[in-house]
């Protein structure tokens, strides 16, 4: 466990002295603070509150902050494993992966490495962006969470960094040039602010397009962080009209259902957990034979 623990130091060491690698790993979240805070908030708050003329600012502020909060924090968790995967593709680019090849170290330990330093970055960049979220919530909007909200939104943050980082390293181990991968990041940041309903609500979407990213595990795992965070602040909102409470947590993603059926959160749990095992067996073994087939180019031009 010595050589894994070398390597995860090493790619962790490679990872945060490539100071673009961090900033782009944190791109897609700075772009939707970004834009709430230019426009979309304000859109959203003054939408409401023609809906909601009862209701306050200060309440309908809080709401669409807790549910754009808990977008940043799903954005960054599905996003930043993606971007830590680079050393994989730089090393492969370099040359540096037929040098490890050599060392006295198996190729499954090279191949956890990758993983485990992905899933470390993932983990410490999401629970940073929540402690920061959290705490905006709370100077700004007054709002915090129970104990128990803060034990339960850590838990499904600790199940989506991993679920994603292992779909990203599958992801990742058919890439085989940084500028493909540059695209693929690209591509995938921007995708993934519609499929997570963090640019715009679920509802906003024509009903065959909702159906679609219901489906996906990406707008499901949101849904874990927005019940947390949103819950509470949308039925201060409500409170004069209770019947519209329902709908709107469905517009805004905080519930879900698939063909009538309600997407309850210990089935989103699961499927995160299947797509972690599933992506990251694949992943292995897409890792170490494209790991073996270089070492052997390496064997023949030597």
């Amino acid at each position: 466990m010595t050589g894994v623990g070398a390597l995860v130091a090493r790619n962790l060491l490679l990872f945060l002295r490539d100071r673009m690698a961090v900033f782009f790993s944190l791109l897609s979240a700075l772009i939707l603070v970004l834009l709430y805070t230019l426009f979309l908030g304000e859109l959203q708050i003054s939408n409401l509150r023609e809906a909601f003329p009862t209701a306050s600012r200060t309440e309908i502020a809080a709401f669409i902050d807790a549910w754009m909060f808990a977008g940043i924090v799903a954005m960054t968790a599905t996003t930043t494993g993606l971007g830590a995967l680079g050393v994989l593709v730089d090393d492969a680019a370099r040359g540096r992966s037929r040098d490890l090849l050599i060392a006295p170290v198996p190729t499954g330990a090279i191949v956890l490495g990758y993983l485990l330093s992905a899933v470390v970055v993932t983990l410490a960049m999401t629970f940073g962006v929540l402690a920061l979220s959290l705490s905006y919530l709370w100077l700004a909007d007054g709002l915090t969470l129970s104990i128990s909200s803060v034990l339960r939104v850590a838990g499904a943050v600790l199940v989506i960094s991993i679920a994603f980082t292992a779909l990203a390293a599958l992801v990742t181990s058919f890439v085989s040039s940084p500028g493909a991968y540059a695209a693929l990041s690209t591509i995938v940041g921007t995708v993934l602010g519609f499929l997570t309903g963090a640019y715009i609500p679920v509802g906003s979407f024509p009903e065959p397009v909702q159906d679609t990213v219901t489906v996906l595990p990406f707008a499901q795992a949101a849904l874990l962080l927005r019940q947390e965070f949103a819950s509470a602040p949308l039925h201060a909102v409500t409170a004069d009209r209770p019947a519209a409470e329902s709908p709107l947590r469905v517009y805004f993603g905080l519930d879900a259902a698939i063909a009538g059926h309600p997407v309850a959160p210990p089935v989103i749990i699961a499927v995160l957990i299947g797509l972690a095992i599933v992506c990251t067996l694949l992943s292995t073994i897409r890792m170490r034979g494209r790991l073996g087939r270089r070492h052997v180019e390496g064997g023949k031009n030597a």
